[in-house]
């Protein structure tokens, strides 16, 4: 199995859940190969046949090219009963990947700073948000926001509130409609216009440059920073840090996107990697016995504190607050994801890369030339220009 998880292969987790899957199959022998450019390097082995007999599908391979790639897991028809998320990874009604995890999209806060600053509430508009920032500011010792800007790929987390503004499914596959997805009003333009603000307020750590990933699950464990963009999934790494370094794992928390339609919160669940058995794997049914169990029966998703792909399973603890508190699950409609990434690759915008995001950091801290209507013209020109290419 070719996987991005590094990091249980690693401490071992990966190998005990092999063993437990041997009490069942005991006749299969599973090997794990971590990678850390898991996509970049995926990609050049699948120019050969030697990929692995499982992988998750790396998000830079185009979906109408997986029947080349992968073997058919079983019809639409019949998967999407037992699992969610199957429409992403679905061709003329079969499906080739399912995934393990889904995760909410929001905030991982420091509740403890965030109550110290006076704010017992999550933010309804970004108004509010940055609000909540600026006492973060006044009122403690805390880094209101922390951009992870120099390891890059946390930026890309803002894009993924795109079903939470406006509690639609569809708002991913609607900017292959459109000319002008950064138009006020727009999801695009309240999740970037919200990032610009919150750098241009001078409510994020001093120099981008210097941020770290691993040391922000360390600073926020500890109350040094209080907020960051990311998915679900992060906050059981956040509660890990905070017990190892002596503090409450009780004050790592999540909050939706500061948006409300009719007076309630809701949040975009996307899924995790999809795990796919290659189709040149001279040992399918082993293959596809390992997807089925380790989704069904490991208990990784439930460990990780992540929204299990199974139909019906409970949420985890650490989105106890959001059913309490009503918000909406939105599962974003994938029909047009393909046409999106065609007009997406055409403009060179890069909506899954952080560039144009890092551009919107530099410019709101006075490092780039423009303002944030520059900012938004150009990335709407591009867009439109795309379109009209792709269209032809």
């Amino acid at each position: 199995m070719l996987t991005n998880r590094t990091d249980q292969v690693e401490s071992g987790l990966a190998d005990k859940y092999a063993a437990e899957f041997n009490k069942t199959y005991p006749n299969v022998k599973v090997k794990f190969e971590g990678l850390t450019d898991y996509d970049g390097e995926v990609k050049i082995r699948m120019t050969s046949t030697e990929y692995g007999d499982v992988l998750s599908i790396p998000n830079n391979a185009k979906v109408s090219q997986y029947p080349t790639f992968f073997e058919p897991l079983g019809t639409a028809d019949e998967l999407s009963k037992k699992y969610n998320f199957t429409d992403r990874a679905t061709v003329d009604n079969q499906v080739y990947g399912i995934a393990n995890i889904g995760s909410a999209q929001g905030f991982v806060y420091n509740k403890a700073v965030w109550e110290k600053a006076g704010v017992k509430e999550w933010p309804k508009t970004p108004e509010e948000f940055l609000a909540g920032l600026k006492a973060i500011k006044d009122k403690t010792e805390a880094t209101p926001y922390y951009t992870n800007y120099k390891d890059m790929w946390p930026l890309t987390m803002w894009g993924h509130a795109l079903g939470s503004i406006g509690c639609d499914p569809a708002g991913g596959d609607k900017l292959a409609d459109t000319d002008n997805p950064w138009a006020p009003g727009q999801p695009l333009y309240v999740t970037d216009k919200l990032l610009f603000d919150v750098v241009a307020n001078k409510l994020t750590e001093a120099d981008p440059n210097t941020t770290n990933w691993e040391e922000s699950k360390n600073l926020i464990a500890s109350g040094k920073i209080a907020t960051m963009a990311l998915g679900s999934w992060a906050v059981v790494q956040m509660k890990e840090a905070a017990t190892k370094a002596g503090q409450n794992p009780d004050d790592i928390a999540y909050m939706p996107f500061p948006s409300q339609t009719n007076g309630q919160f809701c949040t975009s669940v996307r899924p995790d990697y999809q795990y796919a058995v290659n189709v040149h794997s001279k040992n399918k049914p082993a293959a596809k016995a390992w997807v089925e169990w380790f989704i069904t029966k490991s208990g990784d998703a439930q460990a990780a504190l992540s929204i299990s792909s199974v139909k019906g399973a409970p949420l985890p603890s650490s989105l106890t607050p959001f059913e309490e508190a009503g918000v909406k699950f939105v599962q974003m409609d994938n029909k047009k994801t393909e046409a999106v990434d065609t007009i997406d690759k055409a403009s060179e915008i890069g909506l899954g890369s952080p560039d144009y995001r890092q551009n919107i950091v530099d410019t709101a801290r006075g490092a780039a030339k423009g303002d944030l209507n520059s900012i938004f013209a150009d990335l709407n020109k591009r867009w439109a220009e795309a379109r009209a290419t792709v269209g032809e």
